[in-house]
């Protein structure tokens, strides 16, 4: 019965690490155009690695550079890698009922691994499904994870010889992965494409009018909340 379940355990996990490849090329270009910026900025191997392994966070990783080349103080630094990273709360809470069965130990493990790619991914399983296996999320985080740090240590290496980061252009790469998930989503709740696209309407529009009174990263969060809300309530 253990082998069965180990067996088990081990099929998840290796699904997860499968449902993991799409995402990769997003990971693979931002990581490593953050571990270029990084370099520019005067950021040493181990300190763009530092910043992969600890922070996990493709924005504010490049807001960090940013704000380090300036010298900004660390509080700052820290309220504003704060702020930016809040979206992982509404993520987390919508995908922790997917995970109600298993313990908190397991559920931080989870949450703390958790990023817009692989919450992308599960979302679009949890939409055909109520509940979702935690070694499967575990293969899926962890995948995510090792790509995101080797490609921020390639692109610490070759950062030393590229002067111009903005001439690459290689940021297109995590819209165009956005742009798939929220594909795959959409041809997995076919029924609900009116509401979804109703729902995204409402959040350009809460985004224009929260950017007229707040900062552009909190309109981020403030529309998202208030169209979220909305779904919710209209929701059928």
């Amino acid at each position: 019965m253990n082998r069965l379940s180990q067996s088990s355990e081990r099929a998840q996990f290796g699904q997860g690490v499968k449902d993991c490849l799409p995402t990769l090329l997003g990971y693979v270009g931002i990581g490593g155009a953050f571990g270029i910026v990084g370099s520019s900025a005067g950021l040493s191997p181990l300190e763009i690695s530092l910043l992969s392994l600890l922070v996990y966070a493709g924005s504010a990783q490049f807001i960090i550079c940013a704000l380090l080349v300036v010298h900004t103080p660390v509080s700052v630094i820290i309220a504003t890698t704060f702020i930016v990273n809040l979206r992982h709360f509404l993520m987390a809470l919508t995908i922790a009922p997917a995970f109600a069965d298993y313990s908190l130990k397991r559920n931080i493990s989870i949450g703390a691994l958790l990023t817009d790619e692989t919450f992308g991914v599960a979302a679009t399983k949890h939409a055909g499904q109520p509940k979702l296996n935690a070694d499967w999320m575990t293969g899926l985080n962890l995948t995510a994870y090792l790509c995101w740090l080797l490609s921020s240590l390639a692109g610490a290496a070759i950062g030393q010889w590229i002067h111009n980061p903005d001439a690459l252009g290689i940021d297109f790469a995590l819209p165009a992965m956005f742009v798939a998930l929220l594909i795959l989503q959409l041809q997995h709740n076919r029924s609900k494409l009116t509401h979804y696209l109703a729902i995204m309407g409402y959040t350009v529009l809460f985004m224009l009018l929260y950017s007229y009174v707040v900062p552009s990263h909190l309109a981020v969060l403030l529309s998202t909340m208030t169209a979220a809300t909305i779904g919710v309530m209209t929701s059928r």
